[in-house]
């Protein structure tokens, strides 16, 4: 018969179950809409360049403006958290980012587009630290990579979602009721949100083994988890700065092979597919073979696969995307659940907001040098420097390797 005390523990557990589906559903949902967001931008810098008259660096300017405004109030939107709480703030930024979608929809002149954009990023700026801070604390021990790996693959569908429906709306009516479409839907999530996060979200209980993964961080020496912490951000800068400079121009070497607008959503759909595929199985990849393996797997295949679209015909960049998806946003998941294994409990909100600081950062500055680069250069050779950019990685893994060992015999042993 199980004891008193086992008995007690079920019981407590019971209760915190259902809380820690809810604030993994809300927090999917974020993530979503706010990766759709940022990622329909791809659909429409073709159309507002044809409106506006735009260079290739006013165009990323643009989605520097939004990726650069989101990347600036990462760890002020941690801090406003923990003075009013993650509901509120991840709410209220959600429906700022719905607003400005709103007032796109009316922008006339491509400075108040910018300005639209800017406020965008703003209101976007609150998801990624709080829900992924969120979910960590919801989920604690052996679950908690397990539930970021279903947070992180949650942001892909909206990738895959929103751009698609985006060219869709593009083609039959115009942008500006895209935008406001989509404005529409980011107030309702805001509004959902309201009512789906608990507040306070609590820690679910932990015991045994799983208690030994959840504070294995705080038994890792200082310094290393701290070199560990600088790699693993040093390769995320890379990561999402490669990411964000190509998926701005493959729209641009698309419709330059003759392309239309509706099949350049479809191509980024493949590509979101992919990536999408690519949280889970890289996921598994680093489970079976390790974080660094899965890494120099991933951005090599990234390499590869950037080079050859250069050259090979429509047809066939068609039937690569899917893979380059794959290997493009898959070195993410291996990344994102390190984060929370090398950050100490209670400062994973400050971890998790430096990091996006960083990579969201690199991200948006990609853009505007891409496209600057494409202007000088050509796109193909735009393409190419930020292919080559990523073999910097390689010896950016040998400072994690320790961490990443050290964090291994503690859970085990």
């Amino acid at each position: 018969m199980p004891n008193a005390s086992s008995s007690m523990a079920v019981t407590a557990q019971r209760p915190q179950a259902p809380r820690g589906r809810r604030v993994l559903t809300a927090c999917c949902s974020a993530h979503i809409l706010h990766d759709g967001y940022t990622d329909l931008l791809y659909v429409l810098l073709p159309a507002w360049q044809a409106q506006f008259g735009l260079s290739f660096a006013e165009i990323g300017l643009l989605k520097t403006a939004y990726s650069g405004s989101m990347a600036a109030l990462q760890m002020p939107a941690s801090l406003l958290a923990e003075r009013f709480g993650e509901r509120l703030v991840l709410a209220l930024g959600t429906a700022i980012a719905a607003g400005a979608y709103l007032l796109a929809g009316a922008s006339g002149t491509f400075l108040a587009l910018v300005s639209c954009l800017v406020l965008g990023g703003l209101g976007s700026s609150v998801q990624h630290p709080l829900s992924s801070s969120l979910t960590a604390r919801a989920f604690e021990g052996r679950r908690q990579r397990a539930a970021l790996g279903t947070y992180n693959f949650s942001g892909d569908l909206g990738k895959m979602l929103f751009p698609a429906a985006t060219a869709w709306l593009v083609a039959v009516s115009q942008w500006r009721t895209a935008t406001i479409a989509i404005g529409l839907v980011g107030l309702l999530v805001a509004v959902a949100l309201l009512r789906l996060v608990p507040s306070p979200v609590a820690r679910e209980p932990i015991a045994g083994e799983a208690d030994r993964v959840s504070t294995a961080s705080a038994r890792l020496p200082a310094e290393t988890a701290r070199r560990g912490f600088l790699a693993l951000s040093a390769i995320g800068i890379l990561d999402s700065a490669t990411r964000m400079g190509f998926l701005t121009l493959l729209p641009f070497l698309l419709t330059g092979k003759g392309v239309s607008l509706p099949a350049v959503g479809a191509a980024l759909a493949l590509v979101f597919a992919g990536g999408a595929a690519g949280k889970f199985i890289c996921g598994l990849v680093a489970a079976r073979v390790g974080v660094l393996r899965t890494v120099i797997l991933t951005e090599m295949a990234t390499v590869s696969a950037i080079l050859a679209a250069l050259v090979l015909p429509v047809w066939a960049i068609f039937a690569l995307l899917p893979a380059l998806g794959l290997a493009l946003n898959g070195t993410s998941s291996a990344l994102y659940g390190s984060i929370a294994e090398l950050a100490q409990p209670e400062r994973r909100a400050r971890a998790f907001g430096v990091f996006y600081t960083l990579t969201i950062g690199a991200g948006a500055i990609s853009p505007a040098i891409s496209g600057a680069l494409s202007d000088a250069l050509g796109i193909p050779w735009a393409l190419a420097a930020l292919a080559s950019s990523l073999l910097l990685v390689l010896p950016l893994t040998l400072p994690l390797r320790p961490a990443l060992r050290q964090l291994a015999m503690i859970v085990e042993g």
